[in-house]
């Protein structure tokens, strides 16, 4: 015997209806998920490239409120609306329990059909899946538009009966914060190594670091004294490591100039090399160069902008009071980005030797920062830019050779101390810390 089910054409329409309803509230759930989710950057650099569906995306990741008002909205009114006709169609059929039934089986359709699928979706192609529902989201959002302005104005007017602004500014994660969480994030997850994670961090800090917290002190400084016969300046230009050198007169914090080591290699060429004679007709002033003097408090991003606008590779740092602290370069400032710079002619070494039991032995000298990046440690640098300088803060004396002191869980060994500077010491790090240079 052959059965055949005929569905009067009101009950199919209403079937037909509960179905397309469905189809718009899992569009609504899509829509709100992959707006969410997608990365402003890729939206923007489609647009860029003239897609008109990415313009329409990036409006609407922009105008985050009222894609939210008109997504709640739209998803509310077709899932109660296909509630009210289940519920209808299925008490025709089953009498009361049909109210039973329409509630189990709603429950069923909306979770399955329009939250957890087309989210799913949405959340793992969130670029692509905002791509297909911008146009059609703008055409929504202005039908839509006088409903959802008078519900957010009766939502802000309850806000306001409890004392509360929605629309008071907030404090809200920065670019820079959220570029650093990324990148943090991609390097737990193995996609990001250390070099590259520090190299982005260097930048982001550019604005945060100082000119003081990374320049060469000036005790550290090779300088000449301009008083000098021409012959010995040259010579100790030439065979000085560097090819700026400052040149003082009467004390070492008077500068009076900067020679480069080209311009001497320039005119002696013109006695084809013979220092002793051309020396006689050389003046070591006239070839040297204004010298540039920068403030303490100036950020490595804008000293790096000043160096590129001056086309200079130097500058002198001074205190509140114009007294010489250092000098900062290009390559200083450089080095904080891509870490350290070296060359066959550099005759500093790092100053920092491990030993075989995971301590260190280093040079007072050595910057906190540095010792930072390059192991992964995590002593703080705010009040002091070398490690002697932490051990000294802390310990709120100069320490004699011999006293161990432990901060941060670490302990520091004074090795050796001249005058009132700790040349060597021996730092233990905490169980558990990296114990050689972090990958």
């Amino acid at each position: 015997m052959d059965m055949q089910i005929d569905l009067d054409p009101p009950l199919a329409l209403l079937i037909g209806a509960i179905f397309v309803l469905l189809l718009i509230s899992a569009f609504f759930s899509a829509s709100e998920t992959a707006l969410t989710a997608a990365q402003r950057v890729r939206i923007h650099r489609l647009a860029e490239h003239g897609s008109r569906r990415a313009e329409a995306a990036e409006r609407l990741i922009t105008d985050r409120e009222s894609v939210l008002g008109t997504v709640l909205l739209g998803y509310n009114l077709v899932n109660i609306l296909a509630s009210a006709l289940a519920t209808s169609l299925l008490i025709g059929v089953f009498g009361d329990a049909g109210v039973a039934y329409a509630t189990i089986l709603m429950t069923v359709l909306v979770v399955v059909f329009t939250e957890v699928l087309p989210k799913t979706y949405a959340i793992t192609q969130p670029e692509r899946t905002s791509l297909a529902v911008s146009l059609v989201m703008q055409w929504v959002i202005w039908l839509l538009r006088p409903l959802v302005v008078v519900i957010r104005m009766t939502v802000r007017g309850i806000f306001h009966m409890f004392g509360y602004d929605p629309s008071r500014p907030f404090d809200v994660m920065s670019a820079h914060e959220e570029l650093r969480g990324t990148v943090d994030l991609h390097h737990r997850e193995g996609a990001v190594k250390k070099r590259e994670r520090d190299m982005i961090g260097g930048i982001l800090d550019l604005n945060e670091v100082f000119v003081d917290d990374i320049m060469v002190h000036r005790k550290n400084i090779h300088m000449i004294d301009a008083s000098l016969p021409a012959e010995e300046i040259i010579e100790q230009v030439l065979t000085s490591p560097h090819t700026r050198v400052p040149l003082w007169e009467e004390n070492p914090e008077n500068i009076v100039g900067v020679v480069h080591a080209k311009d001497l290699l320039r005119l002696m060429m013109a006695f084809k090399g013979d220092k002793t004679s051309g020396a006689a007709h050389i003046d070591v002033l006239s070839l040297a160069k204004a010298p540039w003097f920068v403030p303490e408090g100036t950020t490595l991003r804008s000293q790096l902008v000043a160096f590129l606008a001056q086309r200079s590779h130097f500058a002198l740092v001074v205190d509140e009071y114009g007294a010489l602290m250092g000098l900062v370069t290009l390559e200083d400032i450089l080095e904080e980005i891509v870490g350290e710079i070296s060359d066959e002619y550099d005759t500093q070494v790092r100053g920092v030797r491990m030993l075989p039991d995971g301590s260190f032995i280093s040079d007072g000298s050595v910057a906190i920062r540095d010792l930072n990046r390059e192991y992964y440690w995590n002593l703080p640098d705010d009040e002091a830019t070398t490690i002697a300088g932490l051990v000294i803060h802390e310990a709120q004396a100069i320490p004699d050779a011999g006293q161990v002191f432990t901060f941060y869980g670490f302990k520091f060994q004074i090795l050796r101390r001249n005058r009132n500077a700790i040349t060597s010491l021996r730092i233990t790090p905490p169980a558990g810390a990296p114990q050689g240079p972090a990958e």
